[in-house]
């Protein structure tokens, strides 16, 4: 079974799909997206109101402004159009570049395939940042830190999440070039954005984009939001209490993430390495308050990466994967009711199966050896 195939499949998807929208009129995000560039370019806030522009606001950093040009600079339709097709081919290439078989890797974009075309409908950037958590896990493993450290920092600059690429550090022998590389890139993209406006506007810019995402976060919380699909939004939602603080479930979920790491003697095998990046990118969706159902494209790719990881799955395995197919990949499509479908948005259970799979993620890495019987370790 040849990825390949599967991956040209899904770029002409992403094209329709874009098409599609672009007639019905349905790019509000991608509109966004473009008009940050624009913005930038006019010294304009970036994360002001703009109806005659589009509605909602902007959450991302400046250095997005930089990342969306190629295509803000396009006609509309060829912009969305080039938008989704390099999102997918980001996708796939995190996906090809994973030490896995051919046939895994198939099975695993075969499993994200739903989500994906979730994502790709609302133009997220969810997928061009998750082939980029995979590509530096990936190029982490082969010690090229030069190239494994610019998603992290460049994500990260955009949406915070790419910082969780920094779990991957304990894999490279490399270190020093690992550290050097995040320096590198931390600097280049602070400064980059000041080329088309001016210091004192990209400094005020992340001040201003830091209260932003503060009051972005209180406002995910409302009982009725679509966001907020995560751990602590289930319980708040379950409990009708949207009070419950983010605060004691962030730091049990980073103990518990944090404890795996004890495991020293075990870094040196795939599976367990494999099992970080499926913790790594689940935790990144579920201790979000800003998780919304396409998010989870990020949290679905680390499901089907913990499932293929393994040689033999048990009932357990098998089970989850398939209520999290149905709960968590299904459940917002017309393959459910109406009624149903509302019902799962204002309880956040899209989050459920992920969160037990990534419960049971952080047990199997506390407690199994990863030692295979014909040894398959990573000597980078």
């Amino acid at each position: 079974m040849n990825p390949k195939y599967i991956f040209g499949i899904l770029v002409i998807l992403a094209g329709l799909i874009a098409v599609k929208q672009f007639t019905n009129g349905s790019y509000n995000n991608y509109s966004i997206f473009k008009y940050t560039f624009w913005h930038l370019i006019e010294s304009k806030s970036l994360y002001d109101h703009y109806p005659a522009e589009y509605w909602d606001r902007n959450h991302y950093g400046p250095v997005f402004a930089i990342f969306i040009a190629p295509f803000a600079l396009l006609p509309d339709y060829l912009g969305m159009f080039f938008w989704n097709v390099c999102s997918v081919l980001v996708f796939a290439f995190g996906i090809y570049s994973l030490p896995l078989s051919n046939k895994i890797k198939a099975i695993i974009t075969l499993i994200c395939a739903n989500e994906l075309i979730t994502a790709l409908l609302s133009f997220q950037f969810n997928i061009f940042l998750t082939g980029a958590i995979l590509i530096a896990f990936s190029f982490t493993l082969k010690n090229k830190n030069l190239i494994a450290t610019f998603p992290i920092i460049s994500c990260a600059f955009i949406k915070l999440y790419g910082v969780v690429g920094l779990a991957f550090f304990f894999f490279t022998k490399k270190k020093i070039s690992f550290i050097l590389g995040l320096v590198f890139w931390t600097v280049l993209l602070f400064v980059l954005p000041m080329v088309l406006s001016s210091p004192k506007f990209i400094i005020d810019t992340y001040v201003e984009w830091f209260n932003t995402l503060v009051y972005k976060n209180s406002s995910n919380i409302s009982l009725d939001s679509y966001q907020d699909i995560s751990i602590m939004g289930l319980v708040r939602r379950t409990l009708g209490d949207p009070t419950i603080p983010n605060s004691p479930f962030l730091l049990g979920g980073v103990l518990l993430f944090g404890s795996t790491y004890l495991r020293i003697s075990q870094y040196r095998f795939l599976e367990y390495r494999l099992l970080l990046l499926a913790s790594t990118l689940i935790f990144t969706v579920i201790f979000s308050s800003g998780s919304e159902s396409p998010t989870y494209i990020i949290a679905f790719t680390g499901v089907a990466i913990w499932f293929m990881s393994k040689s033999k799955h048990t009932k357990w395995d098998i089970a989850l994967l398939v209520f999290a197919i149905l709960l968590t990949s299904f459940s917002p499509t017309d393959l459910f009711p109406k009624v149903a479908r509302v019902f799962i948005r204002n309880h956040a259970l899209k989050a459920l199966p992920c969160v037990i799979i990534w419960f049971t993620i952080i047990y199997e890495m506390l407690t199994k050896d990863f030692k295979p019987k014909s040894v398959t370790v990573c000597e980078n």
